[in-house]
């Protein structure tokens, strides 16, 4: 497959070259930090960021939350969620 954007960097604002499933959890940190988490179903996701604050955030399926987050948790998170690398 020809790939025309091969030799341009997507950098910060530029789009996502990969994703992953995110699968919560109340003890451990994410394995990568996304620069974007993506709703897949309606629903609530508890995010921590790099100062350890959690917060709810409800969104619908298909809403991106562009937050490089540490840890989504598994309690109060009822959204399947996809991270964006």
């Amino acid at each position: 497959m020809s790939d025309p954007f091969a030799g341009v960097a997507s950098g910060a604002s530029g789009p996502a070259t990969r994703h992953f499933a995110i699968t919560p959890s109340d003890t451990a940190n994410l394995a990568l930090r996304p620069r974007a988490l993506v709703f897949q179903t309606d629903g609530a996701a508890v995010v921590r960021d790099e100062a350890g604050t959690d917060l709810a955030y409800s969104r619908y399926a298909g809403d991106v939350l562009p937050i490089r987050a540490v840890r989504v948790l598994a309690t109060g998170t009822t959204a399947t969620l996809v991270g964006w690398l």
